[in-house]
């Protein structure tokens, strides 16, 4: 117990002789040791990444989630996933919710009238845009988000701690430059000058260790630069499938709208959304390409297109055709495409073997 009250005191001298040093600094009454102009330069670069990391996760969450405190309790949720150290369920988006109560609504509205059909046709496509939603918020949580904030609530905290030693440190030098100063006596002086020695090493040996860790900031940036690249792919995949999503339901709604202009017609009813497995997973190899090739109109396989410039090109995602016009694909392969005069620019002819049909622009990266 003795020796726990004269360490309390003890730390308690130090603090208070520190915060005289360091007021009397601020003041211009003492004289401030200036640190190495590299290792400045070090700890204004810190300070700038931890600045902007900040700045960019927190726009960045607020990006992917504009409004995470909902009805659902979706902050407390992740709170009390994030305290028991599980991993938090995947729930529905907006987008789906959407969708569903279109769905709901159709089977209340009667879903063979034009109107309850459509919204079916409507809903199904914003449950697949919810979907693909889903999927950019979870690939940018793990491969962005996640990676931001561990250098945050790790590294820096390691740097920061660091820091606040180097400044300690860098006190007691001072403070022991000061009295050093004032020593009268020889004996006075030689016990200050020992005092200055042994400040001067801790300080610079505490320097060192600052600067090796403010050095692993370059390699905080590259880490957070393949993330960014991460992000960016992510942001791209969900954008084209969106797009995609979207001309297809816009020509969903075109032949439904053409149906009910038809005049003494049948009871008109919109025609049913394409498979939701168009983006569940990639399609069985035989089932989709033999349906396809014993589904497309023979005068698409005898009929030659008069081609305008033949290319090579790599699959990007997998992709169902969804009529006997279009070709399915598989991701990573190879095929050949071609353009026909008057054709819509967002789509082009492509070709695998004996096979043809219509594919999508987003799905392909054109090589040269």
């Amino acid at each position: 117990m003795d020796f726990n009250v004269k360490k309390l005191a003890c730390g308690a001298g130090v603090f208070f002789t520190r915060a005289v040093q360091f007021t009397e600094e601020k003041l211009g009454q003492a004289e401030k040791t200036e640190l190495d102009p590299h290792l400045e330069n070090l700890i204004t670069r810190a300070d700038s990444t931890k600045n902007w990391t900040e700045k960019i996760l927190r726009q960045t969450e607020v990006l992917l989630q504009p409004n995470p405190i909902d009805h659902t309790g979706a902050r407390i949720e992740e709170f009390i996933y994030d305290k028991l150290d599980k991993k938090l369920p995947s729930r529905t988006t907006n987008t789906e919710l959407l969708g569903q109560y279109m769905l709901e609504a159709a089977n209340e509205f009667g879903p063979g009238t034009p109107y309850g059909s459509t919204l079916i046709t409507v809903g199904e496509y914003q449950k697949r845009l919810g979907g693909a939603e889903r999927d950019l918020l979870q690939a940018s949580a793990v491969g962005f988000l996640t990676p931001l904030r561990n250098f945050l609530e790790g590294d820096w905290r390691t740097i920061s701690k660091e820091r606040r030693l180097l400044e300690n440190r860098r006190l007691d030098l001072d403070i022991c430059k000061a009295r050093l100063k004032k020593a009268k006596l020889a004996e006075a002086k030689a016990a200050a000058e020992h005092e200055l020695r042994v400040a001067q090493a801790e300080f610079d040996r505490q320097a060192e260790v600052t600067k090796l860790l403010l050095e692993g900031i370059g390699s905080t940036h590259l880490n957070h630069l393949r993330c960014l690249q991460d992000f960016a792919e992510a942001q791209a995949t969900y954008y084209a499938q969106c797009h995609h999503h979207m001309q297809d339901l816009q020509r969903e709604l075109s032949r439904c709208a053409n149906s009910i202009s038809t005049p003494h017609s049948a009871p008109v009813v919109c025609p049913d959304p394409v498979s939701s497995a168009f983006l569940s997973g990639p399609p069985s190899p035989g089932a989709s390409v033999s349906s396809l090739s014993s589904q497309r109109p023979l005068a698409m396989e005898q009929t030659q297109l008069p081609v305008t410039g033949t290319r090579k090109a790599k699959v990007l995602y997998d992709y169902e055709g969804h009529d006997g016009t279009e070709l399915s694909l598989l991701a990573d392969e190879l095929i050949t495409v071609h353009t026909v005069p008057g054709m819509d620019p967002d789509w082009l002819i492509g070709e695998r073997g004996n096979q043809k049909g219509k594919v999508p622009v987003t799905y392909l990266e054109l090589l040269s």
